[in-house]
């Protein structure tokens, strides 16, 4: 659902709500902004590695294993991809980002479905991890329990 300025947002359900302000053009792959109420899941930064330590050889395979590591972290707190409404995503090198897009795209629908939270890319010199080409935080909020 998008709510526009000054219109009321509906909860139709327990996921987050996109904001668009009126007359803005609707962004592709991801969101203004996004409201929420419940409570918070944050992860650290989320690099390209397996649950060996190894990395993918490439940038889509990296950022695919990302969006798996992080889709992991999220069921751990019972969480889900559809309750993201924030990634930040650090690379270091924005034109093999910019050069990865369609790939990108579908690793990260077959990962997260076609749920797309704010998000902010940022061109870093390097990662912790010297392997790493790109590294994602990630912010999720679950809908408040109800109890019965």
């Amino acid at each position: 659902m998008t709510a526009s300025v000054g219109d009321a947002p509906s909860s139709a359900d327990d996921g987050p709500e996109v904001l668009n302000p009126k007359h803005w053009p609707a962004p592709k792959g991801y969101a203004n902004g996004m409201m929420a109420e419940g409570r918070i899941v944050v992860t650290g930064g989320v690099v390209g590695w397996d649950e060996s330590g190894a990395f993918a050889d490439s940038f889509v395979g990296q950022a695919r294993q990302i969006f798996e590591n992080i889709s992991a972290i999220l069921a751990v707190a019972g969480a889900e991809p559809r309750h993201l409404v924030r990634l930040t995503w650090y690379v270091v090198d924005i034109e093999e980002y910019l050069a990865n897009l369609r790939d990108l795209g579908r690793a990260y629908r077959d990962v997260f479905g076609t749920h797309y939270p704010a998000m902010a890319l940022v061109q870093v010199v390097r990662l912790v991890e010297k392997a790493a080409r790109i590294e994602i935080e990630a912010t999720a909020v679950l809908p408040h329990q109800t109890t019965s």
